[in-house]
């Protein structure tokens, strides 16, 4: 089953073309690498899906049904949840202040029931705080509930960023290169995540310029180039693509 379909996605900032007719598909339980030079226009895709911007033209379909135009909380209500290649925590908030910050979208006692403490909120409440401490013991960051973002150390804030996005309860995960700044233990301790966020059942998009990381984990690959998509397949077959190797500079996808 397809559980998001880009069909020949278009955006354009004043002259620039920044996405040119982009298709793929992200198939359900899979994990999919958006990978290309920069400026290839992998992050405006990120952002047309989430709702971050409006295409000019095209269609994104989220388990059959478009999402084009919608608002960003309306699509995290749907199923999709993202990361963001520059991390934006609420650094003046506890971790778990921050994951319960995700799990809003999943509350659904209206004003009244919050201002008058009424037992249909104090359950969500209660049931809210322990799904998102199970999100932070699955990223291992329990300990740390307390703590202040701002006072976490990088590849932690990372890793909230990640429990944060979980405990929306996404059926699609939207990684944006979640292993920027990250050292090689972390980075493969990331790699592991990956792997048990898939194991959920949760399918996940990712770009990332660690090619490693990316070979080792994805079944699939699309290659963006200037705003449109030259190759897409599993990662053994799109490493000796002609194509890919030329939009790298002639570099073997291997030595990136």
């Amino acid at each position: 089953m397809i559980v998001l379909s880009l069909r020949n996605l278009v955006k354009t900032f004043g002259g620039l073309v920044a996405v040119a007719s982009a298709s793929f598909d992200v198939e359900d339980g899979s994990i999919v690498g958006l990978i290309g030079p920069n400026g290839a226009g992998k992050t405006t895709i990120f952002n047309l899906i989430t709702g971050n911007l409006t295409p000019d033209a095209g269609e994104i379909f989220f388990t059959n049904h478009s999402i084009k135009g919608l608002a960003p909380h309306r699509i995290v209500a749907n199923g999709i949840a993202r990361t963001f290649q520059t991390i934006r925590l609420f650094e003046n908030m506890t971790v778990l202040e921050n994951v319960l910050a995700g799990r809003h979208c999943r509350m659904r006692a209206g004003m009244l029931s919050s201002l008058l403490r009424l037992p249909r909120q104090r359950r969500e409440e209660k049931l809210a705080l322990k799904h998102c401490l199970e999100e932070l013991d699955f990223v291992g960051m329990v300990d740390q509930r307390q703590n202040l973002a701002r006072n976490l150390a990088y590849g932690s804030q990372r890793l909230l960023e990640i429990a944060r996005a979980l405990a929306t309860e996404p059926r699609l995960l939207i990684l944006d290169e979640p292993a920027g700044g990250m050292n090689e233990q972390e980075t493969g301790s990331l790699i592991d995540l990956i792997r048990a966020i898939q194991a959920r059942g949760i399918s996940i998009l990712l770009i990332e310029h660690d090619m490693s990381l990316v070979m080792e984990v994805c079944k699939k690959l699309v290659v963006l180039e200037y705003g449109g998509v030259i190759a897409a397949g599993p990662p053994e077959v799109i490493k000796n693509d002609p194509k890919v190797i030329e939009a790298y500079l002639g570099q073997d996808l291997d030595d990136l």
